[in-house]
């Protein structure tokens, strides 16, 4: 029995009015001129007789005379004929006397009916409505319409006057220490704040005063905004959160009056906490830029000033701020009596790392085969946003590959996306892979050799962002750079120009961006540390602020830039001579490269064997 097919819906469209009384207003006024100009409503029998038929006034005449005629509907500017079928109109003079226009045509209008209409009233009073009172009424709400927008305009002026802080109270669920890792020491210091505003008794028997601001230094993605929304959570306060450029406005003035606006809220919710995100849109020092004491900005930071060093030792009042740009406030800002303390925020170690991972890895899947330490410790230099990036990869990438859990291969991409950029299928000839693959075989080899470089983690000729190639190194924690250890890595930087001068007997621009990079640290090792023949002297002119000028005689620059370039010269030397002793391997690993496309620590170290420590030393 074959399936009956159901009755295809029929969609059905809904017209949404919306009867508001400007709405209406309009719609009058479109209905009435509609009828005018299409209708003619201009007298009362405009549309009464069912066939109309416009005609001259003699031939009315002959009509009636003829005896066709049984009615005349005399009105003020024209007369209606009626006859059997149709209605014969014509016109005449305005006030004609209608009985004297027959008379002189010589036609008795003894047989017929006639009737005076007097319409005069009623056009009178129509055209009193269009020409008077219809433009009256029109531009009463006209003028009515302007002065409501005027006003709430004038509304919003003064608005501009109070502060759009966010404010978060303990009824809602917010995050808390428990959802914030790898700054503990931060932890600790926000966690004294928080419970001297719970506790406050206990403090003030010691005689301490309360804290008036907690200054968060720290590099973007270490959780300066989330350890803020943290302590929101664990205060049970009101905590009040508005961002740096949210005090700055077109009109002088709003930002200051937002500022009094935000303490004198905060002050009758106390105990409370203010939070500024980024305050160096506001906090960067007076007297730099041109406009001097009139800046708007300025004055936002004056007022800021003036509100933090009026509090009374009895306030409970604290003011947590953020920046990852702490050299650009203004001193008066950051002294005790306004931030009495800095927390400062750093990337995370390997245990950091670890206990970030957990966090952000509830509520996901993750296989058996995923080892967390080894993740942490391939993770360096990786901030808390950047591994919380990484993770959330990792499961787009498990989804798109149909996987039920996330496995080591999917944290693996996911961290080389993160780091490098997305993998790319450039069509590449065969001698430009030929190249790619001795470039990277040559910084891999290189830094295998250097005693004191991490280990090699990957090596692939798989484009990914603007590169055709990557080498990785399983970087470890570090404190202190070392002299030692900055010259293998500019060596390093430069084993893949190395590799291709040695083999093709030419140059590509592939190792632009190592001879930046080698150029930077070579730089920064002459200007900065001090780690060259010129000795412990600082010759940065850049990293100062811009009312600061720091200049170094023409002299002394060449001598600058004659240690970069001996420098840079002697670890392009040392790079050129390790892979002539390791012509050999760099020929296996290169042809690997180009089969392979991709190889790992173990078969990397398969091919050219296991790391041997101090087997060459770099000296300038």
């Amino acid at each position: 029995m074959p399936a009956i097919k159901k009755p295809k819906k029929i969609k059905q469209f809904k017209v949404k009015m919306n009867f508001s009384w400007k709405n209406l207003l309009i719609y009058a006024f479109l209905i009435i001129f509609t009828g005018f100009v299409f209708f003619g409503i201009s007298s009362p029998n405009a549309i009464n007789a069912p066939t109309v038929k416009t005609v001259p006034l003699s031939q009315l005449i002959r009509d009636v005379k003829d005896g066709k005629v049984s009615t005349l509907n005399v009105y003020s500017d024209k007369i209606d004929a009626v006859e059997k079928s149709v209605t014969l109109e014509s016109t005449k003079e305005t006030n004609a006397d209608v009985y004297q226009l027959f008379k002189n045509a010589g036609v008795s209008l003894g047989k017929t009916n006639v009737v005076i209409k007097d319409d005069t009233t009623l056009n009178n009073w129509i055209s009193l409505l269009f020409s008077s009172i219809l433009p009256i009424i029109l531009m009463v709400a006209f003028f009515w319409f302007i002065f409501r927008q005027a006003r709430g305009a004038q509304d919003s002026i003064f608005s501009f006057g109070k502060s759009s802080a966010r404010v978060f109270n303990k009824d809602n669920p917010q995050v808390t220490f428990t959802d914030v890792a790898g700054v503990d020491e931060a932890k600790q210091e926000l966690t004294e704040v928080v419970d001297f505003l719970k506790n406050p008794g206990k403090y003030k028997a010691m005689g301490a005063r309360t804290p008036k601001g907690v200054l968060m230094v720290g590099p973007s993605g270490t959780g300066k905004t989330l350890l803020a929304r943290a302590t929101a959570g664990e205060a049970g306060v009101p905590f009040f959160s508005m961002a740096g450029s949210e005090f700055m406005e077109m009109l002088v003035g709003v930002g200051a009056s937002r500022v009094r606006d935000l303490f004198q809220t905060a002050k009758k919710a106390q105990p409370a906490i203010i939070f500024i995100d980024e305050v160096d849109a506001i906090g960067r020092q007076r007297g730099v830029g041109f406009m001097g004491g009139h800046d708007e900005r300025e004055q936002t930071l004056n007022q800021i000033l003036v509100e933090m060093d009026g509090f009374s030792p009895t306030e409970q009042l604290v003011v947590i701020a953020a920046t990852n740009r702490p050299d650009v406030l203004d001193p008066a800002l950051i002294r005790p009596g306004r931030f009495d303390r800095r927390v400062v925020l750093e990337l995370p170690d390997v245990n950091g790392r670890k206990n970030i991972l957990a966090i952000h890895a509830r509520g996901k899947p993750f296989a058996q085969n995923v080892d967390w330490e080894k993740v942490a410790k391939r993770t360096v230099g990786f901030s808390g946003a950047d591994l919380e990036n990484m993770l959330n990869e990792a499961a787009i990438l498990a989804a798109r590959l149909g996987k039920k859990s996330i496995d080591m291969s999917d944290l693996e991409e996911a961290a080389t996306k993160v780091k490098l950029g997305p993998e790319k299928k450039r069509l590449q000839s065969e001698e430009d892979r030929r190249m790619t693959a001795y470039h990277e075989a040559g910084h891999a080899l290189v830094s295998w050799f250097m005693p004191h470089m991490d280990p090699v983690h990957r090596i692939s000729i798989v484009s990914r962002g603007m590169s055709l190639g990557h080498t990785m190194m399983e970087p470890m924690d570090r404190l202190h750079e070392t002299k030692t250890h900055l010259l293998e890595q500019i060596s390093v930087m430069l084993g893949g120009r190395a590799a291709e001068s040695l083999i093709f007997k030419e140059m590509t621009t592939g190792a632009s961006d190592d001879i930046a990079k080698a150029t930077e640290v070579a730089r920064t090792m002459v200007v900065e540390y001090g780690m060259s023949d010129l000795g412990p002297i600082n010759f940065d002119t850049q990293s100062h602020m811009p009312y600061e000028q720091v200049t170094i005689s023409p002299d002394m620059a060449a001598k600058v830039d004659e240690q970069v370039k001996k420098i840079t010269d002697e670890a392009y030397k040392n790079a050129i001579e390790v892979l002539r002793k390791l012509k050999e391997k760099l020929d296996l690993l290169a042809e690997e490269l180009l089969k392979k496309e991709t190889i790992e620590s173990e078969e990397f170290e398969r091919i050219v064997g296991p790391k041997k420590p101090a087997l060459a030393t770099v000296s300038v």
